[in-house]
């Protein structure tokens, strides 16, 4: 074992974790690799045994049985007709807004987020039939692809969220109070955004096409009536979580049955469709459980090291303020995102970030929402942002110029982030009504 101090330890580890993450290695074996090298660094223990009993003491988690649901249900919606079926049912409501049916993007990826926790999904999901639409309407381009590019990030903040799921299970929280906290955040950036939205198109007339022709009321409730079995199922998922009749894990598994049903009932439920579905929600949980394992060992490995510990008393001695050390990490997390995607955000982060906020007394509850907002910025910034790559395939445009129309989104996240710090209640209401003290 070396004798070495904890600034040398420090950076021998930073250097590891960037050579083999520059080198092309996956995230899940980098974790693992640096885990090695810590611990055979500071300890004589058997690394073999503390990899085998963290391994399995991460992916034995009974709430990590929501991941695969979660994405499963996310998987089957994204198969159905659901996205050509909020296009035509919401529509007709949104007509008298300034910037019309852009705002379509917005209410249809909040209700698409609240039944499936992938953004690129949602993205994807509302852009196949909105964006064609909306092109073909003469509405602005910038402002179709940057309100859908911003509007998909809601799958990861309203739940069910993927994101949550694993920050729940790296920071030891409850799944179901991240949840909760993550829903009056999500309704917070939907009225930010159609707020910009408003605003741009009374800056810019011109750019925004005449309302269509009026349509009667009996006829606008025939066209939005196909929504309401989705609405209805995200009513029961919402209800079932705050009034505590379910958990987070059950929740997923009736998710999944009420998306089913939604499928069979819209006749996209095929063999072609579930077969398609059920590999890609097993191909992406492997994707996610093996970097959860890799992160597990870290976190062991690194408490050997002291490190965290260490940066924890260095934070408490440097006597900052919640929002200072919410400020350094929003930088921090912003930087992380152009390089890294939001689940590698969380597990990379979470075993040195995590003592350093239990240290300057933040709730974990309120700091997952506050990360999960980072994570959708990370979405929309070049050059990993998932949903630019989705939106470039769809609208054939380059990466700059989807991320070029997605900024002002990226620009009301931070708004939300400064929102909730300085009103933490906004995060912590729901949790705190559900789980009275």
């Amino acid at each position: 074992m070396a004798n070495l101090g904890m600034i040398e330890l420090s950076f021998i580890l930073l250097g590891v974790m960037i050579l083999l993450l520059g080198s092309g290695v996956w995230i899940a074996v980098s974790l693992g690799l640096v885990g090695f090298v810590a611990m055979a660094l500071t300890t004589s223990l058997p690394l073999g045994s503390v990899l085998a009993t963290t391994t399995w003491s991460a992916s034995s988690s009974w709430t990590l049985a929501a991941l695969p649901l979660f994405i499963w249900m996310g998987e089957i919606l994204f198969r159905t007709k659901l996205s050509e079926e909020m296009f035509r049912g919401l529509s007709p409501w949104v007509q008298w807004l300034p910037g019309r049916l852009t705002h379509v993007n917005v209410i249809g990826c909040g209700i698409f987020a609240a039944v499936s926790g992938s953004s690129a999904a949602t993205c994807a999901t509302i852009g196949k039939i909105a964006l064609p639409e909306l092109d073909g309407r003469g509405y602005d381009k910038g402002l179709s692809l940057g309100s859908l590019a911003g509007s998909g990030t809601l799958g990861l903040l309203i739940p069910p969220s993927i994101p949550m799921v694993v920050y729940a299970v790296t920071a030891n929280v409850s799944v179901l109070q991240v949840f909760l906290g993550g829903f009056l955040p999500g309704a917070l950036v939907m009225v930010l955004y159609s707020g910009y939205i408003i605003i741009w198109s009374l800056l810019n007339p011109k750019k925004i096409p005449p309302r269509d022709p009026p349509m009667p009321f009996r006829q606008k409730l025939k066209e939005s009536a196909k929504l309401v079995p989705c609405l209805l199922l995200i009513l029961a998922v919402f209800l079932s979580l705050v009034l505590g009749f379910a958990t987070a894990t059950e929740c997923a598994a009736w998710g999944v049955a009420g998306a089913l049903l939604l499928a069979w009932w819209s006749g996209t439920l095929t063999r072609k469709n579930f077969v398609e579905s059920v590999m890609s929600a097993t191909r992406l949980t492997c994707m996610i459980m093996l970097i959860l394992a890799g992160a597990a060992y870290t976190t062991a490995a690194m408490a050997y090291t002291g490190i965290p510990a260490a940066l924890a008393t260095w934070v408490q001695g440097q006597q900052l303020t919640p929002g200072m050390l919410a400020l350094y990490l929003s930088i921090m997390y912003i930087i992380l995102g152009c390089l890294i995607d939001g689940i590698s955000m969380i597990v990379l982060t979470a075993v040195i970030v995590l003592p350093m906020v239990k240290q300057a007394g933040l709730d974990l509850v309120w700091f997952g929402v506050y990360l999960i907002i980072h994570v959708e910025m990370a979405q929309i910034t070049p050059p990993v942002g998932f949903n630019l790559f989705v939106l470039q395939n769809m609208s054939g445009r380059d990466t700059l110029t989807v991320a070029r129309a997605a900024f002002p989104f990226f620009v009301l996240l931070l708004a939300a982030v400064f929102i909730i710090t300085e009103y933490p209640q906004i995060v912590l209401f729901l949790p705190k009504l559900a789980f009275p003290d």
